[in-house]
């Protein structure tokens, strides 16, 4: 399971990654191998303000539905298009082409609330325990 430890993730399985003050978010390579075969992406219209925590999406496989949380406040800037084309990006690469939003942070120092590669890899450890 790939864990890019640059980026911060959610226990929701969303990673977040930080250039000036804007937020690139994604699911991770654990939850998209959950999930299967992605068949289709729901993604917010740019100029939503998110809260943290709040639902900005879903996401439809072959298995499942799953929710997508904000893992940061702030103004969604961008969507990618290529993901909503092309279902697959997010199996095939989650953490590059396969991302989803870009959020202009209301306080970047959310981020730092978030956790380390590490810190997800353990969260994962104890679910599949569970």
């Amino acid at each position: 399971m790939n864990i890019p430890s640059e980026l911060r993730y959610s226990k929701t399985d969303e990673w977040v990654r930080v250039e000036g003050d804007i937020a690139t978010i994604g699911i991770t390579d654990y939850a998209q191998s959950e999930l299967g075969d992605i068949v289709y992406v729901e993604l917010p219209e740019p100029g939503r303000v998110l809260q943290i925590d709040e639902m900005f999406g879903t996401v439809e496989s072959v298995k499942a539905v799953a929710d997508l949380y904000s893992p940061v406040a702030g103004e969604v800037v961008e969507t990618n298009p290529a993901v909503t084309d092309r279902h697959e990006l997010l199996n095939e690469d989650p953490y590059g082409e396969g991302w989803l939003i870009k959020v202009q942070l209301a306080d970047p120092s959310q981020v730092d609330s978030l956790l380390t590669a590490e810190q997800y890899a353990e969260h994962i450890e104890e679910r599949q325990k569970a």
